[in-house]
């Protein structure tokens, strides 16, 4: 090998080391900055102090009720119909008129009633007239019976023949039975007279009670077949300054409801203002409406103003349970839980380079379990000296919006205490809303 071929690797080697040298120089120097660049980083999105909301616990009334609708109803609604059949001469009521009981609310044409009317009289008369004849007869068969047998009786039977007594009986019988069918045409005749007096009468429609008329169904000239049912003319309302509400309760809540229970509810005709009813009734029977299982409740309304009207919508609020000056806490805070609490229990519990570079994103608090809450018992957090203190509570009744603290199992409670209902951060480098 020449000098030449020797030199050039060394100068090589001797090059190649000093750029070696350099970038170590460089990675040693490199490394460190960019750690501590990812420290500052890290200190960067530091969460600023956590702010609280609260609601105070107060001595308040918490009031249940379970929501229904139903549509209002007269007390007793009556139609009206026609029991015979013909053609309507007249009307003398229309809608809304207040009418009394056994006024005439309208007349059916009669005259064919009337002509058989007379011709039943007529025939009354005939067989009123052929009674007395009978009757005469009847007389006149039983003397001359009489007579043969008397002298039957003195001759010893040898003055009479015994065929003239048998004919003498039997014209007796004769006699008897033409008077027993001459009073039967009369009772007949009688009877279809007074079917036709009946239909006379109930050709004139009247009203079964006091009230007002809310439908009228029929009009003059119309011609009414009463064959197979009574077909209806008017719809009454006996009574309308007191209705009834008729609401469909759900199955999950009619175990709640009961008589004697105070309503309020609204209708859509008078969106601002509440009308007050009572619970009367809660049906057995059930009904399926859109698939839902339902109970009939019936409540009494007051309707002196006359502005409620039947079959008018109404959306009811029943008064199932009221406590009144109980301790009580708003819902929000039967949810709330610390946002410390929520992260210790989504940590793992090691170290990690990863989870150290990766950025940290806000998590939403958990909604404590709910199996928890359904027994009655609660974990409240009362702010004191500007940290949640958990106290653990016993609950009570509900609105849906606060809720009955039967008694403080741990911790400290009292009116006026601010409980905690969510926890606000303000916003910045890492900071998450909650």
């Amino acid at each position: 090998m020449t000098e030449q071929e020797t030199v050039l690797p060394q100068a090589l080697r001797t090059h190649l080391a000093k750029r070696n040298r350099r970038w170590g120089w460089a990675i040693a120097v490199a490394v460190p900055l960019t750690a501590l660049f990812w420290f500052w980083l890290r200190l960067g999105n530091v969460p600023p102090p956590a702010s609280w909301e609260t609601d105070a616990a107060r001595i308040a009334t918490v009031v249940a009720t379970v929501t229904a609708t139903g549509s209002l109803q007269p007390t007793n609604q009556v139609e009206v119909g026609a029991e015979i059949s013909g053609t309507v001469r007249e009307v003398l009521v229309d809608f809304n008129d207040e009418v009394r009981r056994g006024q005439l609310l309208a007349r059916l044409d009669t005259r064919r009633l009337e002509a058989q009317q007379r011709q039943l009289e007529a025939q009354l008369l005939a067989a009123q007239a052929r009674l007395p004849e009978s009757e005469a007869t009847l007389k006149e068969a039983q003397a001359r019976l009489r007579r043969l047998q008397a002298a039957a009786r003195a001759s010893q039977g040898q003055a009479v023949a015994e065929f003239d007594l048998d004919a003498a009986q039997a014209a007796v019988a004769r006699a008897e039975a033409a008077r027993a069918q001459a009073k039967a045409q009369i009772a007949a005749i009688r009877a279809q007279l007074d079917e036709v007096l009946t239909n006379l009468e109930k050709s004139q429609i009247r009203s079964p009670v006091d009230g007002v008329v809310l439908q009228r169904k029929v009009n003059p000239g119309q011609t009414i077949a009463a064959s197979l049912q009574a077909p209806v003319l008017f719809v009454l309302a006996e009574e309308l300054r007191a209705m009834e509400l008729l609401a469909d309760i759900d199955e999950a809540d009619v175990g709640r409801v009961r008589p004697g229970q105070s309503v309020r509810f609204r209708v859509d005709a008078f969106p601002d203002e509440t009308f007050t009813g009572q619970v009367t009734q809660v049906r057995l029977g059930s009904e399926l409406v859109n698939g839902v299982v339902t109970y009939k409740a019936v409540i009494a309304v007051a309707n002196d103003s006359l502005r409620l009207r039947p079959g008018m919508t109404a959306t009811a609020e029943i008064e199932t349970d009221r406590r009144e000056g109980v301790l009580t806490v708003a819902n929000g805070a039967l949810r709330y839980r610390p946002a410390a609490q929520t992260q210790q229990e989504s940590k793992s519990g090691g170290f990690s380079l990863l989870a150290l570079l990766r950025p940290s994103i806000p998590q939403a608090p958990r909604t404590p379990p709910i199996a928890e809450r359904s027994k009655g018992a609660a974990t409240l957090y009362v702010l004191t000296d500007g940290a949640p203190q958990p106290v653990k509570v016993a609950l009570g009744l509900t609105d849906g919006v606060r809720t009955e603290v039967v008694r403080v199992v741990s911790g400290s409670l009292n009116d006026g205490s601010p409980v905690i209902v969510r926890e606000r951060r303000p916003n910045g480098p890492g900071a998450g809303q909650r």
